[in-house]
């Protein structure tokens, strides 16, 4: 729905697929795992209240509220147009590319992609509307049956979500992991040793390459794959 530091965009399809009718996401970010099959019963938890703002703004728009909204030149702010607090939320993601929020400036990287953007959340805006979507803290989840995706601020890198990555024990959280009830889906990088993960994919970027890893409580096998 947004650009989001972390996000799985690039990534989502290597991903197991679920196998419960319930996706429960307790680090949502931007869920792009769970708009990929948003026809599931699909429940969200947000720690950050600025992601959780926009998430709830993007699950009542109407297409016509996001694509009206401007297209940003190089040099203008977001403080230029009359926005409303929750639009220059949901821009700041737009106007940057993998970001945490807040930006009031487009960037060059994100400057020609303003307008695809908002056309694509414009026309997933449909798929969200059955979705339950909470403000709170992952501790918080009810322990139901369903496939967990849970994509928690990175043991290395976390510092980046800010507020979600604040006092984050991660042996707590592999314990927390490890008792969710059904399938269960862990993402990180290969460089955390907080759980036995597994690597996935390897990005490439423009300057460094990353190993996506992921831990599951299913019994699978991955081919590391690389991305050009």
């Amino acid at each position: 729905m947004f650009s989001y530091y972390g996000s799985k965009t690039r990534i989502v399809q290597h991903y197991p697929k679920p196998i419960h009718n319930t996706i429960i996401e307790p680090f949502a970010g931007s869920a792009k795992y769970a708009l990929n099959y948003y026809w599931k019963d699909v429940i969200l938890y947000e720690k950050s209240k600025y992601v959780f703002d926009v998430l709830i703004y993007l699950q009542t728009a109407s297409k016509n509220d996001i694509l009206k909204l401007p297209i940003l030149k190089m040099g203008e702010s977001l403080e230029d147009f009359e926005l409303s607090d929750i639009e220059r939320k949901f821009m700041s993601f737009v106007i940057n590319n993998g970001a945490t929020g807040g930006n009031k400036k487009v960037s060059k990287f994100a400057l020609p992609w303003q307008a695809t953007k908002l056309k694509k959340a414009a026309n997933n805006l449909e798929k969200i509307r059955h979705w339950k979507i909470y403000n709170d803290t992952f501790e918080n989840c009810e322990n139901i049956e369903a496939t967990w995706f849970i994509d928690p601020p990175y043991q290395f890198g976390g510092e980046h979500y800010k507020e979600s990555s604040k006092n984050l024990n991660f042996q707590e959280l592999s314990n927390w992991c490890k008792s969710r009830q059904g399938q269960v889906i862990v993402c990180e990088n290969t460089k955390a040793d907080w759980m036995q993960f597994t690597p996935l994919v390897t990005i490439r970027g423009t300057a460094k390459q990353s190993t996506e890893a992921i831990w599951t409580n299913q019994n699978n096998n991955y081919t590391q794959l690389e991305l050009i």
